[in-house]
This record gives C-alpha cells, structure tokens and sequence, in this order.
C-alpha cells in the first residue's frame, strides 16, 4: 500500500509533458502511446479488462507458474486472494498478516509478494512488522527478517528476489496508525534491506521518505526503487555491487507533472520485462518506462493503481488497481517467463 497518504502538490518541472496532458482529455481507461518504442511492447488493439471487484486495495501481484494463478494482497482485508481464469476470485490465505487483538493500524494484511528459488511464496507481512515465508500446506509462517538491530521493522511494502538467493525489501510506514507519527514506529528512517541467504541482514538505503516498490533489471546489475513520497515522486536506480550492496542513485524518472495534471498516485510497484522495461504502477496505472527512464508510454486503468505482475506465458499484464482486478495482453513477457 503505498499512495493512498500522499497527493503532489509539486511545482511542475516537466512543463511539455504537462502541457500535452492537460491539452488531451485521456478516457477512464485507455492506452496512451509516447514513443514508437511502446508499440513493440502494447499491441495496437490492446483491451484492458477488469477481472475482480469489491476489493478494499489490491496489492503485490505474484503469478504462480505452478498451477498458472495469480496472488494478491488486500492489506485492508488481511486476505491473500487467488485469482484463475475460469474459476475467478476465491480466498487463498485469511487472515494473512495480524492475527492479535488491537492492531497498530488499519492495514494489517500482507502486501508485497514474491516467489523464492523454491516456488515458496515470500511476503512483506505488513501486518506483522516482518518479511516471512509462507508453508502453503499448513499456512504456517516462518519470520526470514525482522527485527533490524533489536528494533521492528515498520511495515515492509515489497520485495525481490536475486537469482543468487539475496533478497531486497522496503519498508516505509504505511501500515501503521499515524505513518510517521505512529508512536509504535521503533526505526527513525524508512529504510531499503539486502537480507542474505544466510539470514545476515544489511540496511542499504535510509535516507529515502518512503521506498516503495523494488526491483531488479534483468541481468540483476540495477536495483530500482519506487519512491511515493508527495514531495519527491521519483523512481530510483542503483548500480547492483558483486556483494549485493548498491552505488550511484541516480533519478530514472519523476511522476510529478503527471500528478499535477490530475492522475493519481506516486511511484509504486515496478516490475521488468526481458529487455529491461519498467512498468511502474504510477499516475492512474502502469507508466511504461526503457531502461533508462523515457517515457514511452502508459496503460491507464482509472484507478489509483498499486502495483502489476506478469503472468500466464509472461505476455499478460495483471494490475492491482484500487479495489480492482485488472489486465492487459502486451507483445513483449516478463523477465524470468
């Protein structure tokens, strides 16, 4: 969960971009077309398609090739909802995060989700102040980090998997009453982890507002990462060391014309395809950025959307859209399909 706090009020600094979307009034849904690059990923006949409703906010897509189903999060339900063509929406994990009386806040399920080396189903347990693994036979967890130097985590939001086992996690402080005022917040920072294989837990990044969604580029070299902060709505990257450690923050992109322009929603999920794309749940859906951050494009949902996944063959775009369920078929896959 990730933007729901936060609404720019930036100052413009992409004054063309802003000018050529308040002079076109883009449908609810639509598919916007900046770069003759996009065509190549979005088929010109491209549909959106909404699958599922009545969700309270939908987050952290994961498709299982295994049983070919998608995962999502709903924090506000504290459910974990499996979605499969032709059977729909049914409950896969409830409750999925908090389980105590009086909870520290108001979104207290999992958020981001992910698959490790095993097909083993990772969480950002949200809920709980900790990254865990997920025994589906049992739905028992098992706590990978937390806490960090003898204090909890605050809500951990997403995370990613290197091929070598070193997992990234962000953990900003959107699930708890008050966000940054919360008095249960222990850490100081909003921080970006590098947990190794052998549990050894290193803070990479701290001086970020709230870190939000994280990923890898395909040959694992560039660490991204979402930044949702109303004031600085950028997306990050960072050159990967051989150690795991990053280097070189650098601005890929900022979302803030766009947000001054009407469309909702900072930086969030991000996910890669095989070339090295970006698709970041940003500025009422999923903006399609290259490798170096242009613009090429957006698949707009109409929803404050929060994050996406590739799934089936790694050709379908499945997007987490506010209560939502959503789709898009694409020409190019997911990196890892």
């Amino acid at each position: 969960m990730a933007t729901l706090f936060h609404e720019t009020d930036m100052p413009v600094r992409h004054v063309a971009t802003l000018l050529l979307l308040a002079a076109v009034r883009l449908p609810a849904q639509s598919i916007e077309r900046l770069d003759p690059a996009f065509d190549a990923l979005v088929a010109s006949d491209a549909k959106i398609e909404t699958l599922a409703t009545g969700i309270a906010w939908a987050e952290g897509p994961i498709w299982r090739k295994q049983g070919g189903y998608l995962l999502f999060s709903d924090a506000p339900h504290n459910t974990i909802w499996k979605w499969k063509d032709g059977e729909g929406l049914s409950v896969f994990m409830r409750p999925a995060g908090y389980t105590m009386p009086d909870p520290p806040g108001r979104e207290m399920g999992s958020n981001g989700l992910t698959l490790d080396a095993q097909g083993r189903l990772v969480m950002a347990d949200q809920g709980n102040r900790q990254i865990a693994r997920v025994d589906d036979s049992t739905f028992t967890k098992t706590t990978l980090a937390n806490p960090y130097e003898g204090k909890r985590f605050s809500s951990p939001n997403d995370l990613v998997y290197r091929a070598n086992g070193d997992l990234y996690f962000t953990d900003p402080p959107y699930g708890l009453r008050g966000v940054d005022q919360s008095p249960l917040k222990e850490l100081p920072f909003s921080g970006v982890y590098l947990l190794k294989p052998d549990g050894t837990l290193t803070l990479l990044l701290r001086d970020l507002k709230y870190p939000n969604g994280v990923a890898l580029s395909p040959d694992e070299k560039t660490l991204y990462v979402a930044v949702s902060d109303g004031a600085r709505p950028v997306v990050l990257a960072y050159d990967v060391k051989t150690d795991g450690t990053v280097a070189n923050e650098r601005t890929i992109f900022n979302t803030s014309a766009l947000n001054a322009a009407g469309r909702r929603g900072a930086p969030d999920g991000i996910k890669v395809d095989r070339a090295g794309n970006l698709f970041v749940a940003a500025a009422s859906g999923v903006i399609v950025l290259s490798p170096t951050g242009k613009h090429l494009g957006s698949i707009i949902t109409g929803q404050q959307t929060a994050n996406c996944a590739f799934g089936d063959d790694g050709s379908t775009l499945y997007m987490a859209a506010n209560d939502r369920l959503m789709r898009v078929r694409l020409k190019t896959r997911g990196a890892g399909f």
